[in-house]
């Protein structure tokens, strides 16, 4: 007996091949690409048997959808004097052939499942477990399982009965044949409709889902109430047939020269007595003053529905059984016949329970469309009832509704942190570089760094919202994170700790950040565990997207990897820190002035040297109080702007 593959072969071997085939003969599951497509032996959780059991599952819709199809085989012909039952060859021949091609696609599934492992049951102790992938072992236990069913769903057997059986039985006895081809259709029926609950389970099974969408499931079910009702009314035309050629049976047989041959529209009648026979007119359905009870059958025959062409005829029998399957059959008027009276019972049931497997599952596919709305508009109610219970003042209730109200048109609800963290670490670092690479690449602080340490800093990137008017920090917090702005403005404002006479003002755009504080502290080699405090005041002037890097976040980085520890980046932090900027302006201010205030006071003194050589000309002046030299005031000094506390690019990081 050959041992099943573990867990860990099986995914490797899975890396061969998309249909789930890899390396070893030994396990023929894992079969390299030069062996025969028939030694295959496929894993079932591959892509090709789940691409399979999708189109399985279609094309068994499509068989329960052919088959009722053999029901309106059967035809009648009115004439004027007479009339006979026949078949219509065209249909039949068109549905036979449908049915031929649906019948390969279940031998063909057949096959596929011979060659399909199984999960050993044993081996799920932890995780899936083990594939067996012995070819006996999966005859063996595919055999004992489903293979009867498969087999009987397979077989052609409508075909035989149409083309074979009804014609050498045609005169054989008095009842009609039709009872034959019903009995068949419905036995083989069963097991087709049988099939999709495993298939179906299969499906679930691998990939969590039938439906993709809401929509697909609410279609999903709306078919199968659709197929339902076309059985029905399929059925109802038949019998409607059986009905009126019972009726010309039993008055043919009490009718003094009347054959049963005369009324098949391959024979042709006794001229006498189509001229003289009754029958025709016994059994008329719109004529109400015979003694034959119609029933429910009645409209159909009524109508001549059985000869009109087919497309006339089937979707009058579709609606017939959409309107008596939705109400239960309660608008039908049934005669003593038990056969009638059984299939109006069993519509009734049936109606019942579809209908309420309909609604309830199309409900429930519907409903997850809007679950996220209904769970923001409970949100939302808890939130006013919380804040009316707090009785918080309008300008907070206001400022709450408007953060909701953003955060609900960025992110639909959608905790898309919990969705991360469930994923494995590769996967998650692949997410954050497609999502958040490109946007960090416009910060021009980014920019300058490679890609290694690009996606060190979009794996720990996490996505923050700011409605307008909301405080990022204020001048004197603890600086807790940095913040690059994605999307919206942000006002910079700074008091230099409080100095009077000074403000500074600035607007950060996406592409800017700030925190650039939390940066500094970062760089040093050991840094205190106490957090730098913000020197300036951020406010959202609008919305705001951006990304946050947390303290701890920024300090692991900035100690894993010391590219960061460059003057590259050093000028480019000064060029576009704007704490930097308001430093290196007033710097600049402040020299300027300094050079205005000398360049005065030289010009000063040599227009007040050249007045002291006349005054000394001038005796009078002798006796006058000796003069000073003042100093313009126009001039003051502006308030002293501290330097900002520089990142030490330069910094190694102990070992």
């Amino acid at each position: 007996m050959k041992p099943a593959i573990p867990i860990q072969q099986k995914q490797a071997g899975l890396a061969a091949s998309k249909f789930g085939v890899g390396i070893s003969k030994k396990h023929r599951a894992f079969v390299a690409g030069d062996e025969q497509w028939f030694n295959r032996i496929f894993d079932p959780s591959s892509d090709f048997i789940l691409t399979w059991n999708r189109v399985f599952l279609v094309s068994c819709f499509a068989a329960l959808f052919i088959d009722p199809l053999y029901f309106y085989v059967p035809k009648i012909s009115y004439g004027t004097t007479v009339s006979c039952v026949g078949t219509d060859t065209h249909l039949a021949v068109i549905v036979t052939f449908l049915r031929s091609i649906a019948d390969l696609l279940y031998v063909l599934h057949i096959v596929i499942k011979f060659r399909t492992a199984y999960i050993n049951p044993s081996a799920r102790v932890f995780g899936r477990g083990d594939l067996v992938t012995n070819p006996k072992e999966i005859a063996w236990k595919y055999l004992r399982s489903d293979f009867a069913v498969d087999v009987v769903a397979a077989l052609p057997l409508p075909q035989i009965i149409i083309w074979f059986v009804i014609p050498a039985i045609k005169y054989s006895s008095s009842e009609h044949n039709n009872n034959i081809l019903v009995l068949i259709v419905l036995a083989q029926y069963l097991p087709r409709l049988y099939l999709i609950f495993p298939l179906t389970y299969e499906i679930v099974k691998t990939t969590g889902v039938v439906a993709k969408t809401a929509w697909e499931g609410a279609a999903y079910n709306m078919v199968l109430y659709l197929i339902a009702s076309h059985v029905l009314g399929a059925l109802w035309y038949l019998l409607s047939v059986d009905r009126q050629t019972a009726c010309w049976k039993k008055n043919c047989r009490d009718e003094p020269g009347c054959d049963i041959k005369f009324l098949d529209c391959d024979d042709t009648p006794n001229t006498t007595w189509a001229n003289t026979t009754t029958i025709f007119f016994n059994c008329d359905a719109s004529n109400t003053s015979i003694a034959f009870d119609f029933g429910m059958f009645q409209p159909a025959l009524m109508n001549q529905a059985p000869a009109d062409r087919f497309v006339m005829k089937y979707f009058y029998s579709l609606w017939w059984g959409l309107q008596n399957l939705s109400c239960y059959g309660q608008t039908l008027s049934v005669s003593t016949y038990l056969g009638e009276t059984l299939y109006c019972i069993f519509l009734a049931v049936l109606g019942l329970v579809l209908f309420a497997h309909l609604i309830g599952n199309v409900q429930t596919y519907l409903q997850s469309i809007t679950v996220r709305v209904e769970e923001w508009r409970l949100k939302q109610r808890d939130t006013e009832e919380w804040m009316r219970h707090r009785q918080l003042p309008q300008e907070l209730r206001e400022r709450v509704r408007r953060f909701i109200q953003y955060k609900w048109l960025a992110t639909r609800g959608v905790n898309e942190e919990s969705i991360m963290q469930a994923l494995p670490a590769d996967l998650r670092r692949d997410i954050k570089r497609h999502l958040c690479l490109g946007l960090v690449r416009r910060v021009p602080f980014f920019s300058q760094m490679d890609d290694q340490l690009l996606d060190a800093i979009c794996e720990r990137l996490v996505s923050s919202l700011c409605t307008k008017g909301t405080y990022i920090v204020r001048e004197g917090d603890p600086v807790t994170e940095m913040l690059f702005i994605i999307r919206g403005k942000l006002e910079s404002s700074t008091t230099n700790g409080g100095r009077t006479g000074f403000f500074n003002s600035i607007t950060l755009k996406p592409g800017d950040f700030c925190g650039e504080e939390l940066l500094g502290w970062a760089l040093v080699p050991k840094p205190t565990t106490n957090l730098p405090s913000s020197t300036r005041t951020v406010r959202a002037l609008i919305e705001v997207e951006a990304f946050s890097l947390q303290a701890e976040d920024l300090k692991f980085v900035a100690s894993q990897f010391r590219r960061l520890h460059s003057k590259k980046l050093q000028h480019t932090f000064r060029y576009y820190s704007h704490h930097w900027r308001t430093w290196a302006s007033c710097f600049i201010q402040a020299a300027w002035r300094r050079y205005k205030r000398r360049k005065m006071a030289k010009d000063l003194s040599m227009r007040e040297s050249f007045n002291s050589v006349r005054l000394d000309e001038v005796d009078e002046e002798d006796e006058s109080p000796p003069r000073t030299r003042k100093m313009p005031q126009s001039t003051k000094e502006l308030p002293k702007l501290r330097k900002p506390d520089e990142p030490d690019f330069s910094a190694e990081p102990e070992e």
